[in-house]
């Protein structure tokens, strides 16, 4: 298995679509496959594997893998906002399972985006710390959007056990699943 640290702009595919590059300008490794996806928009840890039992555990919302990101959003969190997440939040696609959430400050191993988010000194930020157990197509932005947060940027810390720590953007390292 191989831990990946997914750059900004980056598709969590082997191949180029044409518009955004794809995995294998970082890693030329056959037969390996993404267990799960993180947006082009989003950066930070995807799990790679050949083991396809393992994907699938990994991927499946039956398994209740814990996922943890930290998430950059626009405007102050309420209580009543974070409170919300914490219970599960209703979507288009049905309610979500309860998230863990807290506001925290900026992560002091953040590496810089590029490109940069925009900033606007006239519209406070906030870093949440957010970890869900299932991962539906952009979830965590549609939660945060749902109480009123809009995601400025979204970094994938953790799946399970494994985390992305020590590694910068477009870096890998093999990992024991």
């Amino acid at each position: 298995m191989i831990a990946f640290n997914k750059p900004m702009d980056v598709l969590s595919q082997f191949t180029d679509d044409g518009n955004w590059p794809g995995l294998k300008r970082y890693l030329d490794m056959p037969g390996m496959y993404p267990a799960g996806r993180l947006d082009r928009d989003s950066e930070g840890l995807l799990l790679l594997t050949n083991d396809g039992i393992l994907q699938a555990r990994l991927t499946d919302p039956k398994s209740h893998t814990p996922k943890t990101y930290f998430v950059l959003v626009e405007g102050t969190p309420t209580e009543a906002a974070l409170e919300a997440l914490r219970l599960g939040v209703t979507l288009k696609d049905g309610p979500t399972r309860p998230a863990r959430v807290e506001q925290v400050a900026e992560p002091g191993w953040l590496w810089p985006r590029d490109p940069p988010v925009r900033f606007r000194a006239s519209i406070p930020e906030a870093w949440l710390k957010l970890t869900i157990t299932e991962g539906r197509n952009r979830q965590v932005r549609r939660m945060c959007a749902h109480v009123g947060l809009p995601v400025l940027r979204l970094i994938r810390w953790s799946v399970g056990p494994h985390t992305v720590e020590g590694l910068r953007p477009g870096g890998w390292k093999a990992l024991q699943p």
